[in-house]
């Protein structure tokens, strides 16, 4: 009795791993292959559209970064040719020093809303 559920079992199992082998149908094939094909497309288009978000963001970042640092150096070009005029300024007395000075300033302001806008036109 012992034997024979043994055999039984043994039986059994050849039977299971020999179906596990058995080749997919033609039809299942092609289905399971279409269906890899589509899934690996679809990974594909996914991965370049991300790929291209990323580089659009970096793009968009080092051009701010560029925008800042030519802004700032704007700022101290303007700021050296105030201290350069205003010092011009001293040389002269009374009304003409301040209304040079008042030149010098309306000068200064409008060259730093100059760069301003500059800068903002060169960020995204």
């Amino acid at each position: 009795m012992r034997s024979r559920f043994l055999m039984t079992t043994v039986l059994c199992a050849t039977t299971a791993l020999a179906a596990c082998n058995q080749a997919e149908l033609p039809s299942e094939t092609a289905r399971d292959v279409a269906a890899a094909r589509e899934e690996a497309r679809e990974d594909l288009y996914e991965a370049r559209k991300d790929a291209n978000e990323e580089r659009q963001d970096a793009t968009r970042d080092a051009m701010d970064i560029n925008a800042e640092a030519e802004y700032d150096v704007a700022v101290k070009r303007i700021e050296g040719e105030y201290e350069i005029a205003v010092q011009k300024c001293e040389a002269l007395a009374g009304d003409a020093q301040d209304d040079c000075k008042d030149s010098v300033d309306t000068q200064r302001d409008t060259a730093l809303q100059h760069a301003e806008a500059q800068r903002d036109r060169n960020t995204m």
